[in-house]
């Protein structure tokens, strides 16, 4: 998908504290369509998604707890000049069976989930409108139809050799799977970041300002640091959370990787006292899951550990995380390449929400085809 957002600028990581920076230009899908004078300096491409989910609270794959969305979404950049761009992306989706259980809040429906202008000059890049947005505490979480999206004023730099400097100021937001509107936001909500990285040192700094919350407004800061050993990566994290009414909270975490006999391994560490740490679409925690990435609330501590591979063509990651408060998520997540344009995902997911409820069995199956 055309990202152009902080998530075009910079990418923490979800295997590695601070991760690489990306280009500050935008990223786009090579593009397909670019053929006469009319339309020379406009690229288009999208995909195609069938998505099949369904648990157990009632039986697995009945419908009063299955459902199956099918979407198409279209991207579109037209560059006005080398310098300027119009940004779009489109998504249709419907919904095929269970009126009861929607993805994307109703049967049938579309939105523009990005719409923006994007300026670059002199080492400074302004995104202005509907984008994607990707830092560790304030996020789209992409699940189901299409990632949660923003309407957001950001303006990233990098005048600095190896630094990425990142301001943003969001006053709308469409949440993860919740229909077409985009919210307008209470108060101010914005962000000042600062990402850093060069040979096997990364590192970034973030300031958050959240009032979209009300009675539980706050502030944040956050800071990450990840070193690669070459036999070990090593990365550690803190998030201080300053809510305007009640207690506070301060997150620590630390996770250790290493690849061995062709398994990218890790362990991660959670230690969340006194509050959850706030974030807005989903945590960057190092022990969040599939599912938990998106509700983590757990006080206390937590832990994860992790193992990828990939054997004849098919990609396989499976990880398990234990948490105080929140139960436990078990992940195994699959995914091959029939072609350069078709691939095919499953997910399985075993999780309780505390420690004395009834597991859940969650599968997820997806279908995309790029063009």
């Amino acid at each position: 998908m055309t990202k152009l957002s902080l998530v075009a600028i910079l990418a923490v990581s979800a295997a590695f504290a601070g991760g690489d920076i990306a280009p500050v230009e935008p990223v786009v899908e090579t593009p397909v369509v670019e053929a006469t004078a009319c339309n020379a300096n406009t690229t288009i491409d999208g995909k195609a998604v069938a998505y099949y989910y369904t648990d157990d609270t009632v039986d697995l794959f009945d419908n009063k707890s299955s459902s199956l969305g099918l979407a198409a979404t279209l991207n579109v950049k037209h560059n006005f000049t080398e310098n300027i761009a119009a940004n779009f992306t489109a998504v249709g989706y419907t919904n095929a069976i269970n009126e009861n259980y929607l993805m994307d809040a109703q049967k049938t429906g579309a939105y523009f989930n990005v719409a923006n202008i994007t300026a670059t000059f002199a080492g400074t890049t302004a995104v202005l409108g509907r984008q994607l947005v990707d830092t560790p505490m304030f996020g789209g979480y992409d699940w189901l139809l299409a990632p949660g999206a923003f309407e957001s004023y950001t303006l990233v730099n990098n005048s600095i050799s190896n630094v990425t400097l990142v301001g943003a100021y969001v006053a709308k937001w469409r949440p993860n799977n919740s229909g077409s509107d985009f919210i307008t936001l209470d108060g101010d909500n914005w962000t000042v970041g600062a990402v850093y990285g060069a040979d096997a040192l990364s590192a970034s700094v973030w300031y958050y300002n959240i009032d979209a919350y009300g009675a539980n407004k706050y502030t944040q800061v956050y800071v990450d640091a990840g070193y690669d050993f070459g036999v070990a990566n090593v990365a550690a994290q803190y998030a201080s959370t300053d809510y305007d009414l009640g207690q506070d909270s301060d997150a620590y975490g630390i996770k250790i990787g290493a690849t061995l006999a062709g398994f990218d391994l890790y362990a991660a560490y959670n230690d969340v006292s006194d509050r959850a740490a706030g974030f807005v679409g989903r945590t960057g925690l190092y022990t969040a899951q599939w599912n938990s990435a998106a509700y983590f609330n757990d006080i206390g501590s937590s832990w994860k550990v992790d193992a990828s591979t990939k054997f004849a063509g098919i990609s396989a990651e499976v990880s398990y995380a234990d948490y105080d408060v929140a139960g436990d998520e078990l992940n195994l997540i699959l995914g091959y390449d029939v072609t350069k344009c078709i691939s095919l995902d499953a997910v399985y997911v075993n999780y309780t929400l505390d420690e004395v409820q009834d597991a859940t069995n969650q599968l997820e199956f997806v279908a995309t085809y790029k063009f």
